[in-house]
């Protein structure tokens, strides 16, 4: 689906004002609207799957990041320190936070975690202010499958000499990522499953 923004009186829905259980069904609804395909598809994981979801069609959009950026904020331990992701699909969810934070007076800075080590200069995995060391960093991903992805930024920061202990994802497959947190000792929580977007798809398809 092409994009789009909601203008006039429907943008109020998007005010950093509005509620968080209203904000969390308008991104369900942009999700199914803009992420959510289905067909043939192979994923970064190497399984094959009849549907996809390109998590950056709703995180690059301008709507979609202040509804992601204030609900995970919402769900982040009270003595968080920073947020971080393994690029590329956590670069933008990790920025949005970091940018309402500061508008709810928590200043949390954003860590990008590379994928292979910079070919230059200090030649770091991570991106992003210095922290103390152990400070506490949650790990964001916008979908899980198998839970790699995450893990592998988990283990760049624990290497640094960070303390983490939890990863949030927007989305949950439901494929392993849970099992694979759980047998890492990490806390997971997700804003929504691939139940709830394909719920939600269907009833959109059914009304149109």
């Amino acid at each position: 689906m092409s994009y789009s923004t909601e203008t006039s009186n429907q943008s109020d829905i998007w005010a950093t004002t509005t509620d968080l259980t209203t904000l969390r069904q308008k991104l369900l609804d942009l999700f199914c609207r803009l992420a959510y395909q289905e067909g043939h598809f192979v994923l970064s994981s190497g399984q094959r799957s009849f549907y996809y979801i390109n998590g950056k069609q709703v995180t690059l959009h301008p709507q979609g990041a202040l509804a992601v950026g204030r609900l995970l904020l919402h769900l982040l331990p009270i003595d968080t320190q920073a947020v971080a992701g393994l690029t590329l699909g956590a670069d933008p969810i990790v920025s949005a936070v970091s940018v309402v934070s500061v508008y709810e007076n928590r200043l949390l800075p954003a860590l990008i975690i590379r994928k292979e080590a910079k070919g230059h200069g200090t030649m770091a995995y991570i991106e992003g202010p210095t922290l103390p060391a152990g400070a506490k960093v949650v790990v964001l991903e916008d979908v899980v499958t198998t839970g790699q992805s995450a893990l592998k930024a988990v283990e760049r920061l624990q290497a640094a000499g960070y303390t983490v202990n939890r990863v949030i994802s927007l989305i949950d497959r439901l494929q392993g990522a849970a099992d694979l947190y759980k047998s890492a000792e990490l806390q997971f929580d997700a804003l929504f499953s691939i139940r709830d977007l394909q719920e939600e798809y269907r009833k959109i398809a059914g009304n149109r």
